[in-house]
Parts: structure tokens; C-alpha cells; sequence
């Protein structure tokens, strides 16, 4: 077995110990006197999972569905901002407020003005998934592109390379790990926007399932959803991971 392959077992098992002790450690505080309403079993949370298993897969599948389109338009506009930025300082001067100013407004309060402007359908949470996820990546981004070693730079203009080359060979090249680790951020916030934006106002997708269980006192089934919502979270950040990994092959990243 290689060292990379040890490493990776090692990983996954420390995450399954944690995840045991924290079940452990639920089941233990049911054992008091804590009402079922309130919290209940883990056996219960499962009871539901299973019981529900047809409308939590649909519900599941919005919520997705939403997420993935969120996170790959939010990488999008976060990676041509970055750029504008770089190869814009006037245009800098302008967006770099405007994309300031998008994280200084809750979320909340933009997510009802979403809804009214977008519908009670996909559009609106994903807008909102957007407004969550372009920001760690344009900030990590713009940082990678500008740190370049600029011998690597001249050495590049030296031998004639056109801007273009400069881009793609050199510029990209080097801001590549930092760009990683914004959208590696991304993945793990991603679910928040979809998630807030089916709060305010929807008809499906598990933060809409959440609110109904949550007003019905129905608290396993909403754990169960809350279970889906990490365990999506979990798998989007490890696949955005193992797949920077192959990509950026070259760092320690």
C-alpha cells in the first residue's frame, strides 16, 4: 500500500471516529430527560431516513440540484471578476467595492427581495447560492493572480511570450493553489445560500422540508434532513477536493 493510499484511509478514518463519537455522544444526552420533541433518538433520526426515504430523496435532489448550479455559475463570475481585477486597476477601483459590499449585506435580507424579484422557483436560490459562493473564490483568486513572481513573469515577456501565453502558462499556472482553496470554500458554504433562499420562500427542497417538519414538531424528521443537507455539504467538498488534487498535481495542495 502506498504512502498516498495509507494517508487517505488514515483520513476517512479519523472522519468515521469522529462521526461515531458524535452519535455516541447524542445517544448519551437522549438518555436523559430531554423531551423526544426536542431531541430525539439517533435510532428515531434513522427510523425517519428510512420511512421517508421517497420525498427526502426528491426534496434532496432540488436541494442538489440547486447547489451544483449555484457553485459552478458562483466559480464563474467569482474567476472573471478576479481576472477583471488584474488586468483592470480602473476597472478594480469599481467592482472591488460592489463585491464588498455584497458581503456586508446579510443574506437574509437579500433573500426575500430574490424571491420577489426571481419567483418561488429554482432561479431565486440559486442566485442566492451565487451571491454565497463567488466571493471566496474571487478574494482567493484575485490574491493568487496578483502574487505572480514577476521574474517568472519578465522572463516569459523576455522570450516573446504574448498575453495571452502570460495568462494560461505563467499567471495560471501559479494562482492555480490559490484558486483551489477558494473554491474548495465555496463547496463547503454552497448549501447556505440554496438553503436560506428555500427558507424564505419555496414549495420544495429540504430547507422547505426543514420549515415543515419544524412547525409540525416533527424534530426526527427534521433531523433527517439536516443529516442529507451535512452529508451533501461532506461529498461536494471531498469531490471538489480529490478532484483539485489531480488537477493541481504539482503542490502540496
Amino acid at each position: 500500500m502506498s504512502h498516498q493510499q495509507d494517508s487517505r484511509l488514515a483520513k476517512w478514518g479519523r472522519g468515521l471516529t469522529v462521526f461515531i463519537g458524535l452519535v455516541l455522544l447524542w445517544w448519551l444526552a437522549t438518555l436523559s430527560n430531554i423531551p423526544a420533541f426536542l431531541l430525539p433518538t439517533p435510532a428515531a433520526v434513522a427510523q425517519a431516513l428510512w420511512e421517508g426515504r421517497g420525498f427526502l430523496a426528491y426534496h434532496s435532489l432540488v436541494t442538489a440540484s440547486e447547489v451544483v448550479s449555484g457553485l459552478l455559475l458562483g466559480v464563474l463570475l467569482g474567476a472573471l471578476l478576479a481576472l477583471s481585477m488584474v488586468y483592470s486597476p480602473r476597472l478594480q477601483r469599481w467592482l472591488m467595492p460592489l463585491v464588498l459590499t455584497s458581503q456586508a449585506i446579510p443574506v437574509f435580507a437579500l433573500a426575500p427581495l430574490l424571491v420577489l424579484w426571481f419567483g418561488f422557483g429554482m432561479s431565486a436560490k440559486v442566485a442566492m447560492a451565487v451571491l454565497v459562493i463567488f466571493f471566496p473564490v474571487t478574494s482567493a483568486f484575485f490574491d493568487g493572480l496578483r502574487r505572480v513572481n514577476n521574474d517568472y513573469l519578465d522572463l516569459a515577456r523576455t522570450m516573446g511570450a504574448s498575453p495571452w501565453a502570460l495568462l494560461r502558462h505563467v499567471r495560471l499556472m501559479a494562482a492555480l493553489p490559490a484558486f483551489g482553496t477558494g473554491l474548495r470554500m465555496a463547496a463547503a458554504v454552497a448549501p447556505i445560500g440554496a438553503i436560506i433562499g428555500e427558507w424564505v420562500g419555496s414549495a420544495e427542497g429540504l430547507g422547505y422540508l426543514m420549515l415543515n417538519a419544524n412547525a409540525r414538531m416533527q424534530t426526527d424528521q427534521l433531523f433527517a434532513a439536516l443529516f442529507i443537507l451535512i452529508l451533501m455539504t461532506v461529498l461536494l467538498w471531498v469531490a471538489v477536493d480529490s478532484l483539485l488534487r489531480r488537477l493541481i498535481n504539482w503542490t502540496a495542495e
